[in-house]
């Protein structure tokens, strides 16, 4: 769906060529919270796919690469052809100072973290800010020179041109990273670009994309039957109420219970969508066959990718029992894509492989429906809202799709996944308790592939070790680990240690992200 319109009529948008950054993704995301639809595409896309999108303006991203060797990334010269207005952040502004006649450099002094702009000529691009701005900064490359052309805008101590603007023409590029909520005023940075700059018009509503992603389903789809895989979690929940209200009973949900959900959360799962939200749903007893297709595999990725292909494979005998199921619909999101380097962009690190995108074997037989695969988690919450569906489901934490199979650490037995599912339960039931849940924007537990030595009354345990992890964050690229009080810390321990006979020892991760990833695999 690279080009979205809303009854028939085109909508403005701004285009993200990605060199590779892993915020890419939130240049998008804020850009569509000023209600402005952006799309993310590769720097070495194909002209045609930009000239079809007709963009009202470009950003250019951040990446890893340095300029200053041979064969990196560079910008399309067709782009700059285009005549639109560019921005180009990080990465995206010294190759464009390099390929404009401007030098960069390899810094003496890199710049990871808070940095203080100073802003020393007039520009629209930080139009009522002020003279001093704190931004967020992550280089190692700097621009020395400025091109032919161009005039100073803003420095930094450590990068004598942090900003820059063409004297003439609508080109604009910045050291710093105005997408992440660590740079004051980012939002009012990029809608200053967005709005001031390109002229866009605000046409990215919800209310529309829901009309239009229904009239996209039933073209789609047509007089086909659609199979869903229901985890219960807010994508799949989304994705079947979206489904269900372009196609109706022309659906059906099939629930798998893989062994590696959450303590009670199958029951719970089958009585929200079949007895209140009436979907016909189907229960896949399926447990033991997961059990079976990881037994031995204790790499992360593998893991994944196994889970991934059972699913598939349990849809698909779901599907010759159903007969005349033609599709498989799936809520994979944005998110998803971007993370398993799904957008095309060969620059793109891969992190982890997502189980809706990195798992799908080539001989599936079902042709895939993914209604919501180009939003981010608030779109798809809001979407969830307009649908009706609860504020309870909306609000659950992130589930992963691979389930507990991705926070037991080593090879997954059913014994190992009880003992992860109780402790689970009691951290995040005593969270909940202590008005704590909706605080933290992620908490569950991991069970770690070593045990430790303890004493239970008078007794030796030599026994597992629980990992405890929360943290807060608001966009889940990066985040802080969630400073619960040590009292509430110690409850919760006491009660794993008290209840569960097979662990010895709890643990609190205290890891950020960046360096660490959310989940522990």
């Amino acid at each position: 769906m690279s080009k979205l319109s809303i009854s028939n009529k085109k909508i403005d948008t701004i285009l993200v060529l990605d060199f590779g950054s892993q915020y890419t993704q939130l240049i998008a995301r804020r850009i569509r919270e000023s209600d402005v639809y952006s799309e993310i595409l590769p720097w070495d896309i194909d002209e045609s796919r930009i000239t079809k999108l007709n963009p009202k303006g470009i950003i250019l991203s951040g990446g890893p690469n340095s300029v200053t060797e041979t064969f990196t990334p560079r910008v399309p010269q067709f782009v700059f052809d285009l005549g639109i207005p560019i921005l180009g952040i990080c990465y995206g502004m010294q190759t464009l100072a390099e390929q404009m006649g401007g030098h960069v450099i390899s810094a003496d002094q890199k710049e990871f973290g808070h940095s203080e702009l100073e802003v020393v000529s007039d520009s629209v691009i930080f139009k009522n800010l002020g003279k001093k701005i704190n931004v967020w900064m992550s280089h190692g490359d700097q621009v020395q020179d400025l091109p032919d052309e161009f005039n100073l805008i803003a420095l930094t101590n450590t990068a004598p041109i942090a900003a820059m603007e063409h004297k003439s023409l609508a080109i604009y590029a910045i050291q710093f990273h105005p997408e992440v909520t660590h740079t004051e005023h980012g939002q009012k940075i990029l809608d200053n670009f967005i709005f001031d700059i390109c002229n866009a018009n605000t046409d990215w509503k919800m209310d529309d994309l829901i009309s239009q992603r229904i009239e996209e389903i039933k073209a789609q789809v047509q007089d086909s039957k659609v199979l869903l895989g229901l985890s219960g979690g807010v994508d799949s929940s989304v994705t079947a109420a979206l489904l269900h209200k372009a196609i109706g009973k022309k659906l059906t949900c099939v629930f798998v219970d893989n062994g590696l959900l959450r303590k009670g959360e199958a029951d719970q799962v089958m009585q929200t969508f079949k007895e209140n939200m009436n979907l016909n749903v189907i229960k896949s007893d399926s447990e033991e066959v997961f059990l079976r297709h990881l037994k031995d595999i204790d790499d992360p990725e593998q893991k994944r990718k196994v889970i991934g292909r059972t699913f598939i494979d349990v849809f698909d005998a779901e599907a010759i029992k159903l007969k005349d199921i033609n599709f498989l619909a799936q809520g994979t999101i944005y998110p998803d894509v971007i993370e398993s380097s799904g957008s095309e962009s060969e620059e793109a690190r891969v992190i982890k492989s997502h189980h809706n995108v990195g798992g799908l074997p080539e001989e599936m037989k079902l042709d895939l429906v993914e209604p919501i695969r180009d939003l981010f988690k608030d779109e798809v919450r809001r979407m969830g809202v307009e649908l009706g569906i609860s504020k309870e489901m909306l609000e659950r934490h992130p589930f992963p799709g691979p389930g507990l199979g991705v926070r037991i650490i080593g090879e997954i037995t059913k014994e190992k996944t009880k003992i992860l599912q109780e402790a689970d339960h009691i951290f995040i039931e005593e969270l909940i308790k202590a008005d704590l849940y909706d605080k933290v924007s992620q908490a569950f537990a991991v069970l770690l592939p070593v045990k430790s030595v303890g004493v239970v009354g008078d007794e030796r345990r030599y026994a597992e070790v629980i990992a405890l992890r929360a943290v807060e964050t608001v966009d889940f690229m990066t985040a802080r680990w969630a400073h619960l009080p040590y009292e509430f810390l110690e409850h919760v321990s006491n009660r794993i240690v008290n209840e569960i006979e097979q662990v010895s020892r709890v643990v609190y991760d205290i890891s950020s992200k960046p360096p660490a990833t959310i989940e522990w695999e």
